[in-house]
């Protein structure tokens, strides 16, 4: 107990080299070792190595849906990827570039990879390694109009035999049931005779537009309208005949038919597998 005429000032202690040397240190030591481990997983997203079994995908965000090319196999689809799973022992990944033709969108599968953004003008690129099969959903993660929310995507992870199958019967023209059948055979003059054509392509037909989907094998996919209905007879005709209906905001225009050319239409619609 200090006595009360004491006034000598207690010991001070001005600094400790030892403590301050290891608060600085050792926070340095750490933030050089987070960045190393970071700089190495992102060169190997990078510089993902190259199989000679690995599929190349050129996806290209749409107001408001996706087309899917494959450049070396000869397919053109819409909304629904189809990929071969990749071997863990043997990884085979899908590689995606990744374009817009309007404005900015993103994809996103959140069980195969993070956002990537499809950006106007810019090519960007990414990998998916999927190791198991199945439907993973995705979808547009970047507000690009009013019907963003239902810009959605399905990935479809295929065995690899499953796959090739699924290429071959993707890589035919449009067959031409619709001779068999009298009002399929009327729904495809009506198809070709009207504005469909400006923005749908069905290979083997004079129908060749760019702006919409290809049709060619429409009938091979689980959903219309980029996932905002399932691809129904009933569905199909109300998207012909009213879009709006199902997808409000769509850029697809109302089609003003008859009943009877509507039936037509989409009797030839079904006919595209």
């Amino acid at each position: 107990m200090r006595r009360s005429d004491d006034h000598r000032e207690p010991p001070q202690v001005y600094g400790s080299n030892q403590i301050e040397l290891a608060w600085t240190v050792i926070p340095v030591l750490i933030v050089v070792m987070l960045f190393l481990a970071t700089a190495r997983v992102i060169a190997q997203v990078q510089d993902a190595d190259r199989s000679p079994d690995s599929i190349d995908v050129t996806a290209i965000g749409h107001q408001f849906w996706w087309e899917f090319r494959y450049p070396g196999l000869g397919v053109v689809t819409a909304n629904e990827l189809h990929i071969p799973v990749s071997d863990s022992v043997s990884p085979t990944p899908t590689f995606l570039k990744l374009l817009s033709a309007d404005t900015d969108h993103s994809f996103w599968v959140p069980r195969l990879a993070g956002k990537t953004d499809l950006i106007p003008n810019r090519v960007n690129q990414m990998w998916i390694d999927p190791h198991h099969t199945g439907l993973y959903l995705g979808q547009c993660a970047q507000y690009c109009g009013t019907q963003h929310a239902l810009m959605l995507l399905r990935v479809y992870v295929d065995s690899r035999s499953d796959f090739d199958a699924w290429v071959r019967s993707q890589s035919r023209s449009a067959v031409a049931v619709a001779l068999t059948n009298a009002d399929a055979a009327k729904g495809r003059e009506i198809f070709e005779a009207t504005s469909c054509i400006n923005c749908h392509t069905v290979r083997g037909t004079v129908a060749d537009g760019r702006f919409g989907p290809d049709l060619t094998h429409l009938m091979s996919r689980e959903e219309i309208a980029a996932g905002a209905a399932t691809n129904t007879p009933a569905n199909l005709k109300l998207w012909i005949e009213d879009p709006d209906a199902i997808k409000p905001g769509s850029l697809m225009p109302a089609m003003r038919l008859t009943e009877q050319d509507l039936n037509s239409l989409t009797a030839y619609m079904e006919t595209l597998r």
